[in-house]
């Protein structure tokens, strides 16, 4: 194994969980800025009606690539890096339990998302079809690209399956003694949950892409009505991996906010047994709600009643959930750090978000809310203000245990205050231009959505500025920050012992004094 003072083959060889963990960290980082920026045109575009910046085939390009992107580049992969720097130390384990196909998961990615962004610079263009990619769409009117774009999914795949086995093999087997499941941190449980739909998900996605690539190729017809296929048969497929993967991105975030906003409070987690178990029952519920997304593909009456009630329950261990983490803040003795500003609004947003999901699970509304802006607005409700919250609340929470040195506050206060503001003013708006009747994924719009969408697009270039004043925290933090030791870091103020095995599990330690 490379030693720590081997430049770049310490990275490039990496078996150390935290190594790798960092690798995963920046990478994803780099991936939000390039999904962001594609987010920038779309915005620009949108900014008022008209078209001014870009071509519609390249609106759709942006489009396209923005959401896989931030779903598969930036949003999966920093959960990734947060299990393995985190997880190890949180169960007393040594490394990861597979170090060497640890180091391959990670080294597969930056391939995978190379053979995507360098499908922009092919001929006809990067794939065009939405995040979605729904056949027969993206069978029979893509450009050359899609092959590539499905090589890349596929690889993308592979590096998911080998990390979520990874994390299972390590929860399993590398526990420290007296570490039973039901004292593990809600992050490792979370993540343990999360590593089990991975594994459920991805090969379904895998074949979902292997059978465009057929239809594509080798003259089969799974998808083409015309050869006798059905392009509903795509739907189904797809929303089976689509709608657990929704909840792959989300439980972590559930994990961390479950870590932090118990620091802050200086109280244990209420109810840990009952965010086990509701963590468990989201994760089984993911699965049987899949054709919510489906309701105006014409299916039986019987079939949108299933798939609305079920979809209604559930947001039962989701509010479990969001109760637990404010009966936890009541009465606690609270301070408000960078990390649990992100929680609090994590909490408040997502809970937002969950609402309007339960009105898009109304079969007959959703009839007219679907494909709409409004449809938009929810998912960055639960996606942005649930993912990206989360992840830039750990990152504050864990960043002076990982460099030894303390971020500067103030400005972290000043990216969460124009992150907040600038995400709100993207993205609450688009509520009422969904319930006006405005569609998704369109390069122009009639001139009654223009004011709304002109303060949607504000307030995306503010929240894009905030993420460069983060990026800036980050390197002055790894350079300049101010030394910090062990007893500094936000776990100890939690009381956690981090010299595993500890004694008692981490929901029982006694509440500490507050921070200095």
């Amino acid at each position: 194994m490379a030693g720590p003072d081997k430049g770049f083959s310490r990275w490039l060889l990496a078996t150390n969980h935290k190594d790798i963990g960092i690798l995963y960290l920046w990478f994803s980082f780099a991936m939000f800025l390039l999904g962001g920026s594609f987010a920038m045109v779309i915005r620009a575009e949108l900014f008022q009606p008209g078209l001014q910046l870009v071509d519609p085939n390249f609106f759709n390009q942006m489009t396209t690539m923005h959401g896989l992107v931030m779903v598969f580049g930036a949003i999966m992969p920093a959960f990734v890096g947060l299990a393995n720097y985190m997880i190890p130390i949180m169960i007393g384990a040594p490394d990861m339990a597979l170090p060497r196909m640890n180091n391959l998961s990670f080294w597969i990615l930056p391939f995978a998302f190379a053979i995507l962004a360098s499908s922009l610079f092919m001929e006809g263009g990067a794939p065009n079809f939405g995040w979605t990619f729904y056949a027969p769409l993206s069978t029979t009117y893509a450009p050359p690209s899609v092959t590539f774009f499905i090589f890349g999914v596929h690889l993308m795949g592979i590096s998911s399956i080998m990390g979520a086995i990874n994390i299972v093999a390590t929860i399993f087997n590398l526990r420290a003694p007296g570490m039973t499941l039901m004292k593990m941190p809600l992050f490792v449980w979370t993540w343990l949950i999360t590593a089990f739909l991975l594994i459920a998900v991805m090969p379904v996605l895998a074949g979902a892409v292997t059978m465009m690539l057929m239809d594509i190729h080798f003259g089969t017809s799974f998808f083409s009505a015309a050869g006798g296929g059905d392009p509903v048969l795509f739907q189904h497929i797809f929303w089976f991996f689509g709608h657990p993967e929704v909840y792959i991105i989300i439980l972590p975030a559930f994990g961390v906010v479950s870590e932090i906003i118990p620091t802050f409070s200086r109280k244990p987690l209420f109810g840990y047994a009952s965010m086990v178990y509701a963590t468990a029952a989201i994760a089984f519920l993911s699965f049987i709600v899949w054709a919510h997304h489906m309701f105006t593909v014409g299916m039986p009456l019987v079939g949108e009643l299933y798939f609305m009630w079920a979809t209604m329950l559930i947001a039962v261990p989701t509010a479990a959930k969001v109760f637990n983490w404010i009966t936890t803040m009541f009465k606690g003795a609270l301070t408000f750090e960078t990390p649990m500003l992100f929680c609090i609004a994590f909490v408040f947003l997502f809970t937002l978000g969950g609402l309007t999901g339960l009105m898009l699970a109304i079969a007959p509304a959703d009839m007219q809310y679907h494909d709409s802006y409004f449809v938009v607005a929810h998912f960055h409700y639960t996606m942005v203000a649930g993912a990206i919250f989360s992840i830039s609340a750990s990152v504050y929470y864990w960043l002076p245990k990982w460099t030894g040195r303390m971020y500067n506050e103030t400005m972290g206060k000043v990216h969460f205050w124009i992150a907040f503001i600038g995400f709100n003013l993207t993205f609450f708006p688009q509520h009422f231009l969904g319930l006006a009747g405005m569609p998704r994924r369109i390069p122009d719009y009639s001139i009654q959505f223009a004011d709304f969408n002109m303060i949607s697009s504000i307030g995306a270039f503010t929240y894009g500025l905030a993420q460069l004043i983060f990026l800036f925290n980050i390197i002055r933090t790894i350079y300049f920050g101010e030394k910090t030791t062990e007893e500094q870091t936000w776990e100890s103020a939690r009381g956690l012992e981090w010299t595993l095995p500890s004694p008692l599990p981490f929901h029982t330690f006694e509440r500490p004094p507050a921070i200095k």
